[in-house]
């Protein structure tokens, strides 16, 4: 009878230990794939985020070179390369925009972004040096804001993650 008691407590035991070690390594595949997510999610934030932001400056840009080549009467072809440019650089800037906005659940940051945008459509519009200056101004600072307001959400510390 002792040795049926040892054979059954042995067999228990074993199933215990197997149950445990199975509980155990679920835990852990649970946080390396909880990690995985994470991790992918952060760099994915990294790269959408960063793409905007240099799509914006981008637009900036053009924005600046349209504006001046108006300004400075430069013949109609080289004026309407320009605003192809232009017009091209803002479809890129959108495009960025979306893809942050899908992968963000921060309306402060969305927010953000689209006020840059903004900000870099105005310049356009400028009737003076003066006015296209302050218009450079507000959206400098805006895309600064936006990759500002973006360092939370790429942190280790994870942000909204």
């Amino acid at each position: 009878m002792e040795a049926v008691t040892a054979s059954v407590i042995a067999v228990l035991g074993t199933l215990l230990g197997s149950g445990l070690t199975y509980l155990f390594q679920r835990q852990t595949m649970n946080r390396s794939e909880q990690f995985t997510r994470h991790e992918r999610l952060r760099q994915e934030r990294i790269a959408a985020y960063s793409a905007f932001a240099g799509a914006l400056a981008n637009y900036r840009r053009g924005q600046m070179d349209l504006w001046f080549a108006r300004h400075e009467h430069r013949e109609v072809s080289s004026v309407a390369e320009l605003r192809r440019e232009e017009q091209r650089l803002r479809t890129a800037a959108l495009e960025a925009m979306f893809r942050a906005e899908l992968i963000t659940t921060d309306p402060r940051l969305e927010e953000k972004g689209r006020q840059a945008l903004r900000a870099i459509d105005r310049m356009n519009r400028a009737g003076t040096r003066d006015q296209l200056d302050q218009e450079r101004t507000t959206s400098r600072t805006l895309i600064y804001e936006f990759v500002s307001e973006s360092k939370p959400h790429v942190s280790d510390s994870g942000g909204d993650l």
